[in-house]
């Protein structure tokens, strides 16, 4: 099994984390979802999915049908990072509901709901209400990642989304930063090598 870095986590929402779940960290792209296991991964890594219902599911899946959902993972990436892009750097307006019939065909199917749990804090026990949902098929596990997404569309402000401006970067990122002012991904990827760039050029006009 080819062996990948942890999955890249830096746009202040999971759902454009899971735009970003391929990419090209170094010199080859990587995709974190290529395939039924690297879907569990990914989920697990996210904290959008409990550990032990991942570890049911890679338990009981009939022979491909992981490697099933995580093409239908992709293709709803590769939807949602359309959507995206048509409509990053403005606000978003009613007028784009109609395109998001996908994602809320999607979200029909939830069987989210709210339960009473113990919650100790302080050396005392106390209740909590916690949300959780019934993980009836392997289809379900795309339902957070749905809800990623929609709280995108809900809660960013498309104005503030952004694409990392480093030449060969794929990421994008919601930009929460006080002046609306980040430019990278990450300074030490993108931002770093823009450094270099730049310092390489001052030396070079400097010769």
């Amino acid at each position: 099994m080819q062996s990948h870095p942890p999955a890249i986590f830096i746009a202040d929402a999971l759902g454009l984390d899971f735009i970003n779940s391929i990419a090209t960290p170094v010199d080859t792209p990587v995709d974190w979802i290529a395939d039924g296991d690297g879907l569990l991964r990914w989920l697990a890594q996210a904290k959008l999915v409990p550990s032990d219902v991942l570890d049911g599911f890679k338990a009981r899946a009939n022979p491909g049908e992981l490697d099933r959902l995580a093409d239908q993972a992709r293709s709803l990436r590769e939807w949602f990072r359309g959507f995206v892009r048509k409509h990053m750097g403005r606000p978003l307006t009613a007028r784009a509901l109609r395109e998001l019939e996908p994602l809320n065909r999607l979200l029909e199917g939830d069987e989210a709901f709210s339960r009473i749990v113990v919650h100790r804090h302080d050396d005392s026990d106390g209740f909590v209400l916690e949300r959780t949902r019934r993980w009836r098929s392997s289809g379900s596990l795309l339902l957070p990642i749905g809800e990623a997404m929609a709280k995108v569309v809900c809660e960013e402000s498309f104005a503030d989304i952004k694409a990392c401006e480093g030449p060969a970067c794929t990421l994008m990122f919601a930009d929460h930063t006080r002046a609306r002012a980040r430019r990278w991904c990450s300074m030490a990827i993108c931002g770093n090598r823009a450094k270099q760039a730049a310092h390489r050029n001052r030396i070079k006009e400097r010769g």
